[in-house]
């Protein structure tokens, strides 16, 4: 997403010519290019696919509307797989028109992964819980935080269902370095990405991300607590910035590499 103006195979060629071992994948381009090629693309240029986003959205108080959701989601399981990539990574939607129970929105997504996760673990998926801002909660992700998301992978097994530890929307949060440490102890760090904060956030703040080391966010320390929590997984870089989209997606791309060395690697 941080260089969607590249078509994949432009994205593949860049990754392995900067050295990116790996990179995290979106449902849309994927299915508009094929699933199988795109597996096939990203193999036959030596890449990983760390992760596929998103899934989730299951928060309809109407249950037809979350069956259907529910059935997205499995689709997109099978995507994961044919992919190579074991984590699916979530984002629970928002609350319904007229709603304002938070938590009841909550416990609808825990009913739903209650059917989902049986399907993803044959597939050999596991489903990453991202907790976004709180500014989100009202039309996109009814988590907030990484504690709301453990309540509810705590209901499954760590192998199965864990989180998203996301830099943008957890930065903020005095008791997220605690909660990042306890999600290590379980096992349920599925996925660890990097954005940069600024002010002020733009029309709509859906495209507000900012390039690594733009921002307030202390990344290199973020990576320690990770690290320091045993996570060993990949590390993705997700900006969704309107300014990078207009720019040439070889140059944003080999910038952030550059700016991930500067501010994240390392010491």
């Amino acid at each position: 997403m941080t260089v969607r103006q590249l078509s994949l195979p432009e994205l593949a060629d860049g990754c392995a010519r900067l050295g990116i071992p790996g990179a995290g994948l979106w449902r849309e381009p994927v299915t508009a290019y094929g699933t199988a090629a795109a597996a096939r693309l990203m193999r036959d240029s030596g890449l990983r696919v760390t992760s596929l986003c998103r899934g989730g959205f299951l928060t309809s108080a109407d249950p037809a509307a979350r069956a259907r959701a529910v059935d997205d989601n499995r689709a997109a399981v099978d995507q994961a797989a044919a992919l190579g990539t074991d984590t699916l990574v979530l984002v629970s939607g928002g609350l319904p028109t007229g709603d304002r129970d938070l938590p009841g929105a909550r416990e609808r997504v825990a009913d739903a992964l209650a059917g989902l996760v049986p399907y993803a673990g044959d597939a050999g998926v596991r489903l990453a819980i991202e907790p976004l801002h709180p500014m989100y909660a009202a039309d996109r992700c009814v988590v907030s935080t990484l504690a709301q998301a453990l309540r509810i992978a705590g209901r499954f097994p760590p192998a199965r269902v864990g989180v998203v530890v996301d830099t943008y929307h957890v930065w903020w949060d005095e008791d997220a370095p605690a909660q990042v440490a306890r999600a290590g102890a379980e096992g349920r760090i599925h996925a660890f990405q990097l954005a940069d904060w600024t002010t002020p956030l733009p029309a709509g703040a859906l495209n507000g991300r900012a390039q690594l080391g733009d921002g307030c966010v202390d990344l290199r320390g973020w990576r320690r607590r990770v690290d320091a929590a045993g996570y060993r997984g990949p590390v993705e870089v997700e900006i969704f910035n309107e300014e990078l989209w207009t720019g040439d997606g070889a140059e944003v791309l080999a910038d952030t590499a550059a700016r991930y060395a500067e501010h994240v690697a390392g010491e």
